[in-house]
């Protein structure tokens, strides 16, 4: 397949987009490298340094490369940041994916894989979190995500695009060579892993008077790889059906506590910690129902255990910045 991964230079649209590659397809990158590096994007593909509110410029690039789908993945992520700055996620989420869809409508692109997230249930009112569940944000990033799901229903409708629309909870761990780097990093796993390697000197507990056994929020982690492979599966099933809405997750989920203490045996490290308010917007449990997926996409996670998805992360952390005492 010829394939289009926008924010491929990222973590995770960087890992699909190197997987890709080993599977023997042709991978063409975009990316405006706003919160990711030109060394990011994977060897092997096509790299096109842009943004993808530049109609224009993707109009002509997908009239070019003629790709067989798109994978969606550039967006800005970080839920805090959006309950401060609302306006910028509004902005880069949501009109910058009306504008990609506008390009492929124009170059008669129809097919796109798009990076939705469990966000757009907010705080849930029964856990494992189904499809069907209530869908309310307690967040703009959550918000707007759910606004980009609800124009690819209508595009579906209007146009006869295929989407499918992957709702994935927290994505951690390392493919060999290949992790997570965010600038500014905000991800519980490499904050942990960054106190374990002595690059900060704790790790922040935001509130630990929560409804869950130890007090602190939990999620769901699903290993990088895992998810990369469900991407894959989803524009497969796309060159027969559209319409795909489904949960990548563990359908387990680990506390804020457990994490550390998991990183803690994994690493040998103390890992000292600091307890502070809870953030806006956060909600006590977020754990998927993937059955979805296995049945729809024949996909089941390879890499499911917290130990497995900390232990490839620490090896990516060490390979980063060095090993340190």
């Amino acid at each position: 397949m010829k394939v289009v991964v926008t924010g491929g230079a990222g973590y995770i649209g960087g890992t699909v987009a190197t997987l890709l590659v080993r599977a023997g397809h042709s991978v063409t990158v975009v990316d405006n490298l706003c919160h990711a590096r030109r060394e990011a994007v994977p060897e092997g593909v096509e790299f096109v340094q842009a943004d993808i509110a530049d109609h224009a410029t993707i109009e002509a690039l997908l009239r070019r490369v003629k790709p067989d789908g798109v994978l969606h993945f550039a967006a800005l992520i970080e839920a805090g940041e959006s309950m401060k700055k609302p306006e910028i996620y509004f902005r880069n989420n949501v009109a910058g994916t009306l504008a990609l869809l506008e390009a492929m409508l124009a170059a008669d692109v129809k097919r796109i894989v798009f990076s939705s997230t469990a966000a757009v249930y907010g705080e849930p009112e029964k856990v494992p979190i189904e499809e069907t569940a209530k869908l309310a944000p307690t967040n703009a990033y959550g918000e707007s995500k759910l606004i980009s799901e609800q124009m690819l229903r209508w595009f579906e409708v209007a146009h006869g695009f295929r989407c499918a629309v992957l709702r994935y909870f927290n994505v951690a761990g390392a493919l060999a060579g290949r992790g997570e780097e965010h600038e500014p990093e905000s991800h519980l796993i490499p904050l942990v892993l960054d106190a374990a390697l002595g690059l900060r000197s704790s790790i922040a507990i935001f509130g630990e008077d929560y409804d869950t056994p130890d007090g602190t929020c939990i999620r769901d982690y699903i290993h990088i790889v895992d998810l990369a492979e469900a991407h894959i599966l989803a524009l497969q099933v796309l060159e027969k059906q559209g319409g795909l809405l489904v949960n990548l997750g563990n359908g387990e989920g680990f506390s804020v506590k457990q994490v550390i203490e998991t990183a803690r045996r994994v690493t040998g490290k103390e890992i000292p910690v600091e307890l502070k308010p809870r953030r806006s917007g956060d909600p006590a449990r977020l754990v998927a129902s993937a059955g979805k997926a296995h049945e729809v996409l024949g996909w089941k996670p390879q890499h499911a255990t917290l130990e497995d998805i900390i232990e490839s992360a620490w090896q990516w952390h060490q390979q980063r910045f060095g090993k340190r005492k």
